[in-house]
């Protein structure tokens, strides 16, 4: 399922976008941010199917190399391990993957120049190379190819990530959170399994809840959350403190505030590292210090309660 990491980023992301266009129809912006976490879920199953696609390469050039007019020993009897992959068969049948595919008009037909690409990245690895000369077959094993794969070729991948971009704008950044979802599934594929167990968008209502909540109302107490977070940052120089930060702020404000089933810690964490990603190089730090002041003053005023075993504040 998609992440509360994710779903901040992208309430942060669409409050930017608002606040920055001064818009002012706060439920069409909603809309786009709904409609960009539904393209995150699409880039799930996007991905699922790309290793269909590269089997499906590789399986035409074998028989190509069957058909030339003096084919080789190894052209006639190639290694089928990889275009036979057992994990790869069942992304393939998967009426839960296919149906998905199929309904949101996903899949790789246009981009064969990536898919030959992405081949040829793979079979050079030395863990491809290793699994191709394995003489044992298994379902783990062919699952452990393509967590591989996941996880080594395609994070860092220039032709990858410029076909994401030319078939989704709303994909940028989603592809870190996503190979994460793909690698999980795949985990958990077992032999007594009928079909894929996809993971759902969401692992239940609260977090559609959740990032709705935490738009809306960072959006309408904008203002107010900006005044408060004034109060501690006097001794700053107000034109050094970047938008990105103050939006920040703000949103942890409003979460701090307004979720009592989430730990201080937990969403103080969340927006100093997302502040890493999408703030200045110096921002994590001064949003640090800023916030752990305004829980204190939050605190002492009543409120920020929280609810829960172990919870801090």
């Amino acid at each position: 399922m998609l992440s509360r990491r994710l779903l901040r980023t992208k309430a942060i992301k669409a409050l930017y976008a608002h606040l920055k266009s001064e818009a002012d129809n706060m439920i069409a912006t909603e809309k786009t941010l709904l409609a960009s976490i539904d393209k995150a879920y699409d880039l799930y199953f996007q991905m699922l199917v790309l290793p269909v696609e590269i089997a499906r390469y590789a399986e035409q050039r074998q028989e190509l190399a069957r058909r030339k007019k003096l084919p080789t020993h190894e052209d006639l009897h190639p290694n089928t391990k990889f275009v036979e992959n057992e994990a790869i068969r069942r992304l393939a049948d998967s009426d839960a993957v296919g149906d998905y595919v199929a309904s949101r008009k996903l899949g790789w037909a246009r981009n064969p120049e990536l898919i030959r690409t992405l081949y040829n990245r793979l079979i050079e690895t030395d863990y491809y190379k290793s699994y191709m000369a394995s003489e044992t077959r298994s379902l783990k094993e062919d699952e452990q190819l393509l967590e591989r794969f996941f996880a080594s070729e395609l994070q860092e991948c220039d032709a990858l990530d410029e076909a994401l971009d030319e078939q989704s704008i709303l994909w940028n950044d989603d592809l870190g959170h996503v190979l994460t979802m793909v690698i999980r599934t795949l985990a958990a594929m077992r032999q007594s399994h009928k079909d894929v167990k996809v993971l759902p968008k969401f692992k239940n209502d609260d977090d559609l809840d959740f990032v709705r909540t935490l738009f809306e109302k960072t959006l309408i107490n904008y203002s107010e959350n900006l005044r408060y977070i004034e109060k501690f940052t006097r001794n700053w120089d107000v034109e050094r403190i970047v938008f990105m930060d103050n939006l920040i702020m703000a949103t942890a404000l409003t979460e701090l505030v307004s979720f009592p089933s989430i730990p201080v810690k937990v969403t103080l964490d969340e927006y100093i590292d997302l502040s890493k990603y999408y703030s200045t190089p110096g921002s994590s730090t001064f949003i640090n210090g800023v916030l752990d002041k305004i829980v204190e003053s939050l605190t002492q005023e009543g409120k920020i309660r929280k609810t829960g075993r172990g919870l801090i504040g």
